[in-house]
């Protein structure tokens, strides 16, 4: 039996369409696929706290609303093991021992903080900067995951802790499995708007909440090649057809494509063919959403606490008796 294991972090209290297909519907595939298999999916709320806005209502809310919109997307709470980060104290224990651990000259490598460095604001970062991505090792090792289902953008989180684990093996001798990243080669990014993947940072994306005059809104908005109508197109330098062939099967991506690379095919029609298609999507999920409670979500985080903790503190007390914390 392997261990899929992925987290939700509460910096926001929505999804877009980019987490949908890299996130929750790649583990909703995994797990039909795998149904011997465990999958783990934990409440990252502990990240949450390195957003400069945070507050305590924000983090409380957000972490709500992103469950809520997980079971409304399809993750199954029976088949799915969601548990909340911050119920289970060993995550910080062996947080502390990570950093102990770690050298400044090894998280210097990360991008962020290389990108801070390169536009000359290296002194405006915060101490977090650094420990975050130990967190964040600590979050994908402590319960011996095999497959860390990510984004390209985030294959570096599973580097991170696979080089630090395998850093207390060598000195402790064999304590941590190693988990690699599982990238869906279909879905790695999804492109929105300005030909870039989808982000909140770059304010190009289009959220799952959405409503319908919003979606078509944004739709229109993605720009297209100066191209006559009455000229064939290339679909591969479309981000209207990339978008598009996500909800698409294999007959109909091949008629898309055939309209393309043929004559008299209007951009503004296969624009709004693709908001109806994002429209028919979101508009189930946007009505799941708002017949969820909140008290539903803290049952389940309730009621899972307890093995959480206990697989995870079987791993603390290990790592305390090797670094010599058990007297």
């Amino acid at each position: 039996m392997k261990r899929f294991l992925t987290w939700i972090t509460p910096s926001s209290d929505q999804l877009h369409i980019w987490n949908y297909f890299w996130c929750v519907k790649q583990m909703i595939d995994l797990q039909e696929e795998h149904p011997e298999d465990e999958f783990f999916m934990f409440l990252s709320n502990m990240h949450a706290l390195t957003k400069d806005a945070w507050t305590g209502e924000s983090v409380r809310h957000n972490s709500l609303s992103l469950l809520k919109l997980y079971v409304a997307c399809g993750v199954d709470p029976e088949k799915f093991f969601i548990y909340n980060q911050s119920d289970v104290p060993a995550h910080a224990q062996l947080a502390w021992i990570f950093q102990c651990l770690t050298h400044m000259w090894f998280m210097e490598r990360m991008h962020v903080y290389k990108d801070a460095v390169a536009k000359g604001k290296s002194k405006e970062l915060s101490v977090w900067t650094f420990s975050y991505p130990i967190l964040m090792a600590v979050d994908i090792i402590l319960y011996d995951a095999d497959l860390i289902p990510v984004g390209k953008d985030q294959k570096q989180h599973v580097e991170y802790a696979k080089d630090i684990a395998e850093k207390f093996n060598h000195r402790f001798w064999e304590t941590f499995n190693l988990p690699d990243p599982y990238i869906s080669a279909d879905v790695a990014t999804v492109p929105w708007i300005d030909g870039r993947k989808m982000s909140k940072s770059y304010n190009n994306y289009i959220w799952l909440l959405d409503t319908d005059e919003d979606i078509i809104k944004k739709t229109k908005r993605i720009p297209t090649a100066a191209i006559a109508i009455d000229e064939p197109k290339n679909p591969d330098e479309c981000n209207v057809y990339k978008m598009t062939k996500l909800f698409l099967n294999d007959g109909e991506d091949s008629a898309l494509r055939e309209r393309y690379t043929a004559w008299w095919l209007s951009f503004k029609t296969v624009k709004e063919e693709l908001a109806q298609k994002l429209i028919s999507f979101i508009s189930p999920i946007r009505e799941k959403y708002h017949q969820l409670d909140d008290d539903m979500i803290r049952e389940m985080l309730a009621k899972n606490a307890p093995r959480a903790n206990e697989i995870a503190q079987k791993k603390v007390e290990e790592v305390y008796k090797k670094v010599g914390f058990s007297l």
